[in-house]
């Protein structure tokens, strides 16, 4: 107001010295000029100022090593962050220090502390255990906790939403375990950790990411909080007798050192072995510098994780700075830089900027208290005194908006607040020192190259694209280790092996012992041999011997436990493999159908069996049709199809069966009439070997007949059938093929089958069996009155069942291929199963005749062939006959018959006679234009009815 005041003062003034002209340019110039400052002032005037110092706090454990590094990161953040007001607008950061000394109780009271200090945000804690408790106090008054070293996942839930965590999770950390002991091909871990809310979840999270891989935790070491070293030698005296050797070790950096120690004492640091350590590994490698050799020792061969930071200029700067700041915050000894130390330089930078967005939106640091707090009768604990942040929201949100670049490199988080693509470096201690052996990052997985060199290409997670450079692996061997052992704790493998009644040459138990024998039986011990370590194992009998045992259930009683396996006559079926792993199998043996079958003696008409009786009626259609056809091909050209009715009804006939022997006397001189001889003469060739293959095997095999064919007609009758005792059978014809069950009759013995099939439907038999070919051939063998009908109709085989994911499957499967080529496997059935009374190689199943369908093809060729070839030559009939007879000129008067009828009597007519006619019309018409000329010039007229009865007279004589 006083600057408009003044304004018109001045306007009064000048109004005299200046012209009227130029006075309203004035007043419109100073008009624009108070209006903008005027709106100018009155923006500003909506935002608060800003405070000139804000609290933050700081909650570490500074008797921790991360503890050590944060403290000297956060503050050397701050203090750069003040020293350039281009940050805050001129606003100073305040940080309060409290040591939480691993506390969760102190942790509480810290956080109550910071809460009556105004405080807008704390830098903190460092463990996940306090953060659990603190983040709750944090949600109730609103106030964003960002955290760099408590990676526990589920801090990142909804439970928690002020909770801010500023460097990867360890959900992400596992992922890169789980991928590498995936990229390994080992199957079973062991975690070993401590019993909290870091360890927990850690492991937890290991278990979820190894699932997606179908691998597992096999057993869980969990060592409380305050462990000794007496406590973790008992743990690990528990992991030693597992078999897995595979360790992820998932701990804080004081205890994780005793562990490896003690391994060491306990001889575990060795060959086989494998151990795997979060980055708190790292972390003590990073910042403790040189190990002593003793410790050294220790880690020998081991893998850890570090968190990856791109190279910056950034990095560089505050890396070169971080021996003077060492020294200056009085640091004694070796205090290398760790990620952690990276990560707490950037999270305080990433709250000065949603500090200072928070203000330019507005933001204003205030406080108000909370109700509930004090109504309370809070006593000494003085809880009235903690108020609510009431920009807590707007400054988390702004926390989660920020995108920068710090030095870790791009700083930004996910909507499922998580850092934008993390990424991890696979470390190998070996020697005096580490060696970096690859990357994992959420983008493309394990790689040789940085992450950042990959995000400009597509992500490829193939199996070929995971890479690592080699490793040394305890014991100092670069060999990658197999990743199990059998457990050391005297335990026999228990193994289910089913006791039949029945075909014992496969599986049957030795009398008077606990002991089996039988195909089955040695190829199992053949190949459990060649492992290259032993394997202790109990056969333990399933079934008492008298009726069949259920394979089903026995292989279900692996997933519950009672047996480590099964071996034996196992098939494998699709509802088994959902319940265990198999082995490679040894012996292919499908469904198949036997039943009864009659000699099938030759006769005085054998001869015609070859065909059916359609197929010898069509061939016989098409060789009547062929000869018809040539016939009509030939008749006007060749003077062999020619004659008198009778005589070409014969040659028809003989020329049309000649075919069938070639030996026909009557010579094609028209093309299209050799193109259909040439066709059919074709399939005759066909047909002709077809016969003669099919009559030689009638004549000189004998032959076996049934009612049964296979499966298809089993199914369209209602007789019953056969099925073996304890079989998958039953289960597969009710269930797959919808076969009543009312119809099924289960049979133990083979000597049970051969009654059943004897005796047949009408005496209380079976119409035919329906069993595994492995069982049906040896039941053959000494059965001859039988057959196997049709084909096999499933592909099964037989294998050794394991629990899931067992690496003693895969190791089996590869000693019986080793079995397979060397010959062995096949020496082995010769054994057990070669042993014939009767034979039936001279003797095969009645074959189904030689059907039409098997010819439909070569009889549609030559159909067509025959038609085109008619229809062609009726065209090129029809056009000679318009061109030698025109309708004005036809004779029979032009009544539709006596068209027919000269049509008939022109195609009738052979072709020379016709050309020669029409040449001596073509003369008669020139002599006849040649008189009417010389009429025309001696002026004689001649009567033109006489001129042409002439020359109709004329060819009335030649003809």
């Amino acid at each position: 107001m006083p600057h408009f005041t003044l304004s018109l003062f001045l306007g009064s003034r000048l109004h005299i010295f200046v012209p009227k002209f130029t006075m309203k340019l004035f007043w419109t110039l100073i008009l624009i000029v108070l209006y903008n400052g005027y709106c100018t002032e009155g923006v500003n005037s909506t935002l608060p100022a800003r405070p000139k110092v804000v609290n933050i706090g700081c909650m570490l454990s500074l008797n921790s090593i991360v503890g050590k590094v944060s403290k000297i990161a956060v503050e050397a953040a701050v203090e750069d962050i003040n020293s350039n007001p281009n940050v805050l607008g001129g606003t100073k950061l305040n940080m309060i220090t409290l040591d939480s000394n691993s506390s969760g109780f102190l942790g509480i009271v810290e956080a109550i502390r910071f809460m009556e200090t105004d405080t807008v945000a704390i830098v903190g804690p460092q463990s996940s255990v306090i953060a659990h408790v603190v983040s709750n106090i944090a949600n109730e008054l609103q106030v964003p906790l960002l955290s760099f070293a408590a990676t526990d996942p589920t801090l990142s839930s909804l439970q928690y939403p002020f909770f801010v965590r500023t460097s990867p999770s360890d959900m992400f950390q596992m992922a890169a375990i789980a991928e590498m002991i995936d990229h390994y091909e080992w199957r079973e871990v062991i975690a070993i950790y401590i019993d909290d809310d870091f360890g927990r979840n850690g492991i937890a999270a290991l278990a979820d990411e190894l699932a997606k891989r179908r691998c597992s935790i096999s057993y869980k070491a969990a060592m409380k909080p305050g462990a000794t070293l007496d406590d973790a030698r008992d743990v690990l005296v528990q992991v030693a007798l597992r078999e897995s050797r595979i360790m992820v070790v998932h701990t804080y950096p004081s205890k994780g050192l005793e562990i490896f120690s003690m391994a060491r004492y306990l001889g575990m640091i060795d060959n086989g072995y494998v151990w795997i350590a979060t980055h708190w590994l790292s972390a003590i490698l990073d910042t403790s510098g040189p190990l002593p050799p003793d410790k050294k020792e220790n880690l020998e061969g081991a893998i850890t994780l570090r968190i990856h930071t791109p190279r910056s200029e950034l990095k560089q700067k505050f890396v070169s700075r971080w021996s003077n700041l060492t020294k200056e915050a009085g640091v004694t000894g070796p205090s290398g830089l760790s990620t952690y130390g990276l990560y707490a330089y950037d999270t305080v930078w990433l709250l000065a900027r949603a500090i200072n967005e928070f203000f330019n939106q507005g933001g204003n640091v205030s406080f108000s208290k909370d109700q509930r707090l004090t109504e309370q009768n809070s006593g000494s604990l003085n809880l009235d005194s903690m108020s609510i942040f009431n920009g807590g929201k707007l400054l988390l949100d702004n926390i989660f908006k920020v995108n920068m670049t710090g030095v870790t490199g791009p700083y930004s988080f996910t909507s499922d607040k998580n850092l934008f693509r993390p990424a991890f470096e696979v470390i190998n201690v070996v020697g005096t020192g580490f060696r970096k052996v690859g990357y994992w990052s959420s983008y493309s997985g394990l790689s040789i190259v940085p992450p950042e060199t990959l995000y400009s290409k597509p992500p490829n997670r193939s199996s070929s694209n995971q890479q690592l450079h080699s490793i040394i692996w305890p014991g100092q061997t670069t060999e990658k280790p197999r990743g199990w052992v059998f457990p050391n704790n005297g335990r026999q493998l228990q193994i289910g092996v089913p006791h039949r009644a029945s075909f014992p040459e496969f599986v049957g138990k030795v009398p008077g012992t606990d002991s089996f024998r039988g195909y089955c039986i040695e190829v199992f011990t053949t190949a459990i041999n060649l492992l290259p370590y032993a394997v202790p194992y109990k056969l333990i009998a399933f079934g008492d011997g008298r009726e069949n045992p259920d394979d089903t259930e026995l292989v279900r009683l692996i997933t519950a436990g009672v047996y480590d396996a099964a071996i034996g006559d196992i098939a494998i079926t699709t509802n088994r493999t959902k319940m265990v792993d198999f082995t490679q199998p040894y012996i292919e043996s499908g469904l198949v159908v036997v039943a009864p079958v009659k000699q099938q003696n030759s006769n005085a008409w054998a001869f015609l069996r070859p065909f059916t009786p359609r197929m010898w009626f069509v061939t016989g259609v098409f060789f009547l049709i062929v000869g018809t056809v040539i016939w009509i091909l030939e008749h006007r050209l060749n003077d062999d199809f020619r004659g008198p009715p009778s005589k070409q009804i014969v040659t028809v006939l003989w020329f049309s069966f000649s075919t069938l022997f070639t030996a026909q006397r009557e010579n094609t001189v028209s093309t299209l009439g050799r193109i259909v001889l040439l066709i059919w003469l074709f399939v005759v060739l066909i047909i002709n070997s077809s016969y003669t293959a099919s009559l030689t095997s009638i004549l000189t095999v004998q032959k076996l007949s049934s009612p049964i064919t296979g499966i298809e007609s089993l199914l369209n009758t209602k007789e019953p059938i056969g099925y073996q005792l304890g079989s998958f059978a039953r289960n597969y014809l009710i269930e797959e093929l919808h076969i009543d069950e009312s119809r099924l009759v289960p049979l133990n013995l083979p000597e049970e089958y051969a009654k059943a099939l004897k005796d047949g439907p009408s005496h209380g038999g079976v119409a035919a069996i329906v069993d595994e070919r492995a069982y049906m051939e040896l039941f053959l063998s000494s059965h001859c009155q039988f057959s196997i009908l049709g084909q096999e109709f499933t592909k099964n085989g037989w294998g050794f069942a394991f629990p899931r994911d067992s690496p003693l499957a895969i190791d089996m499967s590869t000693a019986l291929l080793k079995l397979s080529e060397n010959g062995e496997l096949q020496r082995i059935h010769d054994k057990w199963l070669s042993g014939i009374a009767c034979t039936s190689q001279n003797t095969k199943l009645a074959v189904d005749r030689l059907q039409l369908k098997s010819f439909s093809g070569l009889f549609f060729i030559c159909g067509l062939a025959c038609f085109l070839a008619l229809l062609i030559y009726f065209v090129k009939i029809a056009c000679q006959y318009c061109q030698y007879y025109p309708n004005s000129e036809s004779s029979g008067g032009s009544s539709r018959s006596g068209r027919l009828q000269t049509f008939f009597s022109f195609v009738d007519e052979k072709e020379e006679s016709v050309r020669s006619r029409s040449k001596r019309r073509q003369l008669d018409a020139t002599s006849a234009r040649s008189i009417d000329q010389d009429a025309s010039v001696n002026g004689s007229r001649i009567d033109r009815s006489e001129i042409y009865s002439n020359r109709v007279v004329s060819f009335g004589e030649s003809v």
